[in-house]
């Protein structure tokens, strides 16, 4: 019985042996299909098999057999990632992918960071099962369920011989950590591979629009919309009628949620044009009986053009897995948008309107080529009345910060329970048959269900009054107010420099930018002898123009009355004059040009921030306006049927609504009442003083004693 145990245990053993012989034996085959792949000669003609290099970096990656997450410094430089703020903890940011060229290889990056706020930490985080690495990819929140999604972008060799797009759609659970590929159901319906394209939330709808597909040949730019069922786990692709209106092909626009749909704003694209061959442009060739020959080129189209999804979800006695209707909505072109039109610009979303920072403008030279022009503006545009506003910093006053209302907002965290604590009062205070305007007297009695935890020591970040460098596709998102801007690109001559810093602005007090981290590129100075040169050249060019307006720079894209109005506008809220277009340049088309009649939110009838006043303090002033517009709004018949309505709701339910609606309007009006601020200021008047507000202390000949 002995001696058969022995040697079943040593057949066992020689079966085990063998195993981990082969297994051996595989495993130095992959590590040499690994190392041919990651390790092409750079320097020959070869840029190894795109398939390899792939394979290779999903084995490497398969070995993380769970999630981590370990701290680490910042992220590298790269562009064409994407940074999104966590939907479940408003101290995270979550940056993934990327691609950074050096000059003769580029780098493509899967790595997946999310930014502590609170702690002001980079943390990494691994897992076995990752997207594989790419650029120009698209992210964004999922709407009722959570979460981060990504799709699509592309890579290629280090050499970039070869290309390859990614068609695969990825979600990231921002608490777990952990990636999950979606294999949606249907006959294999899911958008084509793309770069360039956008997507954006609607209820649980995630939807994808536009793009581009690079092929050998040609590049082709797309205007298909897709609708992803976050519920029902399908794609439907939205075919529209031949005659319906839609966008014309691009990439890299703007697309922003909204409460019907979404909301699409610039792009660029590349469109067919006839020139001259000795550089005659469409009208060479009438001075000489049109024989001078003409050939075909691309050239580049910046989209100004704003289009409205509106999206009708299927009734509830719809079959599962009833696509949504949809229409696309041409709106006329924004007022007062940024001059001169400009690619890749960055657009995040809040509170309805749309944060737009940086870009590009390329003024065409004959002799040298590309003559670019970058930017570092940030603009509001507001959605919904269609108009951009210039955004513009400011330094504290010199007398100190002002004196705010009990348990004012000081922070993203504290906000959300100082609003808590407001509606408390406020409730109490009706429940007692008092006014609104004695709730701040009453103290609350609130229970915590566990001791607070004690305050992090804040720290201390280098903070200035002027936007970061001029760049374009710069990474931007909002959390809890705060924009924050990631990374970038700018061309310094024939230098592409890649940005690797993050800032944080404050939208609601503007009051500079925070910078969190900023690592100098590795080619910021250009050591070049001819490069210096150049610069130096251009210094002196700079000194001669000096005297000179500096929008005579863009002839070709700015008329005369133009240069009039642009100057004017810094005093009014009148749009600018569309702008005119040289034959030669045709960026933008004429229809584009149509811009909206002027709209102000100071001419609604509802309840209009003051200058210098607080969310809080607006809203304790104007609360009980609001509930009086919800219940008139709720209401269609007479006095009855609104009190009514209004006894079936709790005192809570209302003045929660209440506090929506000044939320709401607060942040709509903000730039507006940032410009009367202003206006202010340059005058030397204060702050102003309601004595509505102190009630019978504030009145009487007395108060001037």
């Amino acid at each position: 019985m002995a001696k058969g145990k022995k040697a079943k245990s040593a057949e066992q053993k020689a079966r085990t042996a063998a195993k981990q012989s082969k297994k051996a034996a595989k495993g130095e085959k992959k590590k040499s299909v690994k190392a041919a792949a990651l390790n092409a000669d750079s320097d020959g003609d070869d840029d190894g098999d795109l398939d390899a290099m792939l394979a290779a970096y999903a084995e490497e990656q398969a070995k993380y057999l769970k999630v981590t997450e370990q701290p680490c410094g910042p992220p590298g430089p790269r562009s064409s990632s994407t940074i999104v703020a966590s939907p479940s903890n408003r101290n995270e940011l979550f940056l993934f992918g990327g691609e950074y060229h050096d000059g003769s290889t580029a780098s493509f990056y899967n790595d997946l960071f999310v930014y502590l706020i609170d702690k002001g930490e980079w943390h990494q985080i691994v897992s076995g099962n990752s997207p594989l690495p790419r650029s120009g990819h698209a992210a964004c929140r999922g709407g009722n369920t959570g979460g981060i999604y990504v799709s699509g972008g592309e890579f290629s060799s280090p050499k970039q011989n070869q290309f390859y797009h990614y068609h695969d759609f990825w979600h990231l659970d921002t608490e777990t950590r952990e990636w999950t590929k979606l294999e949606p159901r249907g006959k294999g319906k899911s958008p084509p591979a793309r770069s360039g394209h956008r997507m954006t939330y609607f209820k649980n709808y995630i939807v994808l629009f536009g793009g581009f597909q690079d092929t050998s040949q040609q590049t082709k730019y797309l205007n298909d919309t897709w609708i992803y069922d976050c519920r029902e786990n399908i794609w439907h692709e939205m075919k529209l009628a031949p005659a319906a209106q839609r966008p014309d092909p691009r990439s890299s626009f703007s697309f922003l949620p909204h409460e019907s749909g979404a909301v699409l704003y610039g792009g660029y694209s590349r469109v067919k044009t006839s020139t001259g061959v000795g550089g005659g442009g469409k009208q060479a060739g009438k001075g000489s009986g049109g024989s001078a020959p003409v050939r075909n080129i691309l050239k580049p189209l910046v989209h100004q053009d704003t289009w409205f999804l509106r999206i009708t979800p299927p009734s509830s006695e719809a079959a599962s897995g009833t696509p949504p209707s949809l229409r696309w909505e041409r709106r006329k072109r924004p007022a007062n948008a940024p001059n001169p039109p400009r690619a890749g610009v960055t657009m995040s979303f809040h509170k309805g309107r749309g944060i737009l920072f940086g870009g590009v403008h390329d003024v065409e030279d004959s002799e040298e080529g590309i003559d670019s022009e970058f930017f570092n503006d940030l603009f509001i545009w507001n959605v919904d009345r269609n108009r951009f506003f210039p955004l513009s910093l400011r330094r504290p006053k010199a007398g100190g910060p002002k004196k705010q209302l009990p348990n004012a907002a000081r922070g993203g965290r504290d906000r959300g329970k100082a609003d808590e604590e407001e509606l408390l009062r406020n409730l109490a205070a009706l429940e007692t048959k008092g006014s609104i305007s004695g709730a701040l007297d009453i103290d609350l009695d609130i229970k915590d269900g566990e001791e607070p935890e004690p305050e992090r020591p804040k720290r201390d970040y280098p903070v200035r009054f002027e936007m970061p460098h001029p760049r374009f596709n710069a990474q931007l998102t909002v959390q809890d107010d705060t924009l924050y801007i990631f990374g970038g690109t700018l061309e310094k001559k024939d230098v592409e420099i890649t940005f690797s810093d993050l800032y944080a602005v404050d939208l609601g007090k503007l009051d500079g930018v925070k910078e969190l981290y900023y690592v100098e590129p590795a080619n910021w100075n250009v050591t070049s002898q001819e490069s210096d040169e150049e610069m130096e050249d251009d210094d002196e060019d700079d000194e001669e123009d000096e005297g000179e307006d500096d929008d005579d720079v863009d002839m070709d894209m700015d008329s005369d009355d133009d240069l009039e109005s642009r100057a004017e506008s810094s005093m009014s809220f009148d749009s600018r004059p569309s702008a005119s277009t040289a034959p030669t340049t045709p960026l933008f088309r004429p229809t584009e040009l149509e811009t909206e009649p002027e709209t102000l939110a100071s001419q609604d009838s509802r309840p209009f921030p003051r200058p210098f006043e607080s969310l809080r303090e607006f809203y304790a002033r104007t609360s009980e306006d609001w509930q009086r517009i919800l219940i008139e709004k709720q209401s269609y018949g007479g006095r009855a049927e609104a009190a009514a309505l209004a006894a079936e709701q709790t005192i809570k339910e209302l003045r929660k609504k209440a506090f929506e609606q000044a939320e709401e309007r607060w942040w709509d009006c903000r730039e507006e009442v940032g410009r009367l601020e202003d206006e202010q200021e340059e005058a030397g008047i204060g702050e102003i003083v309601s004595m509505e507000a102190r009630g019978a202390e504030g009145g009487g000949v007395g108060r001037r004693r």
